[in-house]
């Protein structure tokens, strides 16, 4: 099937290109999102007619997502959620997720922009490509954490595995401790039962 392109689409063409594509993909995705017509003769020549004002649009449309790219790129933002001692999230992390967080942040993002290859099923920090134009792409960081705290842990720089090691390590000392102290305290009450006869001989001498 033959469209013509109403804006830049990635790995298919410019605006004004009349590219072939598969049916599904022009009715589902091109067509009702406005992005392309059908390469009918008259739609062709409503695109010449249309052409100026398309491109004084699309050059708008890409200065305001520039601007706003410029400020967004490089963001981190937090994401809590339950997960497991090892990390798997109780469920997933996805694009309207990530376009929450943003929007949350002071930045408007449309969760059709967020491009998420699949839902993100993990903790930890995760890089997430936001298209706020067809010629303005975009990378953020999604920090996924039980917790503000884990949060902030994670954004240092220490991993999930690295956390939980500390957090096991922390608790093998704290036993260690524990039995050091009972020890110290059955090695005291020795100390005092080895005293008391040498306390009575000394009463009995007198």
């Amino acid at each position: 099937m033959q469209v013509i392109l109403l804006e830049r689409v990635a790995k298919l063409g410019q605006m004004g290109d009349v590219v072939d594509v598969k049916p599904g993909y022009a009715r589902n995705f091109l067509l009702p999102q406005g992005k392309a017509l059908t390469a009918s003769d008259a739609n062709i020549a409503s695109f010449e007619a249309q052409k100026a004002q398309l491109e004084a649009r699309n050059l708008e449309t890409k200065k305001e997502a520039e601007a706003l790219g410029e400020r967004l790129a490089g963001q981190q933002f937090v994401v809590i959620r339950s997960a497991s001692d090892a990390g798997a999230l109780y469920g997933s992390v996805t694009p309207r997720d990530a376009a929450d967080a943003a929007t949350a942040g002071g930045f408007s993002v449309d969760k059709k922009q967020v491009a998420l290859a699949q839902p993100i099923k993990e903790l930890g920090l995760h890089i997430v490509h936001v298209v706020l134009h067809p010629e303005v792409d975009v990378t953020i960081e999604l920090n996924v954490a039980r917790s503000e705290e884990e949060a902030e842990l994670q954004a240092s720089g220490k991993s999930i595995q690295e956390l939980a090691a500390e957090a096991e390590a922390e608790a093998e000392f704290e036993i260690a401790e524990l039995f050091d102290d009972i020890g110290a305290a059955a090695s005291d009450d020795d100390d005092i039962i080895e005293d008391a006869p040498a306390e009575e001989e000394a009463t009995e001498e007198k």
